[in-house]
């Protein structure tokens, strides 16, 4: 059975950091695009960050350019968005997603349409 698992939410204060991962399991994550996405109540889910199947292309969206980070582990499965120095208005659900490629293009959000597998989602509020 394939799917894809995030995780690594939680509380965090303004200013700080948090990990998130995106595993695979039952396929390598090494052979696609990957796609963070994010959502709040009431809003339609937008494209945070992505990754190419290559490497050479990642995208971040204006609102998170200098703070978050995408990045691979190919001995792990897994692909991280690290963010630093995050803000309340980063409170939302976050998943990861990949999808028909190519999923990340240079400069383009990635599509919520494009893609078929998705994480379940993975919390992270910002608060003091």
């Amino acid at each position: 059975q394939v799917h894809i698992v995030d995780s690594g939410g939680g509380l965090v204060q303004p200013g700080g950091s948090l990990r998130l991962s995106c595993t695979g399991s039952g396929f390598n994550l090494t052979y696609y695009g990957i796609a963070w996405f994010r959502q709040v109540p009431g809003k339609e889910r937008e494209g945070v960050s992505c990754i190419s199947v290559s490497n050479d292309i990642t995208y971040y969206r204006d609102s998170v350019k200098g703070r978050f980070t995408i990045s691979r582990d190919k001995a792990n499965n897994a692909v991280y968005l690290h963010l630093n120095s995050v803000k309340p208005e980063d409170t939302a659900t976050y998943y990861c997603a990949t999808g028909y490629p190519p999923t990340c293009r240079r400069g383009t959000p990635p599509s919520r349409d494009a893609m078929y597998y998705w994480g379940k989602g993975t919390l992270v509020t910002v608060s003091s």
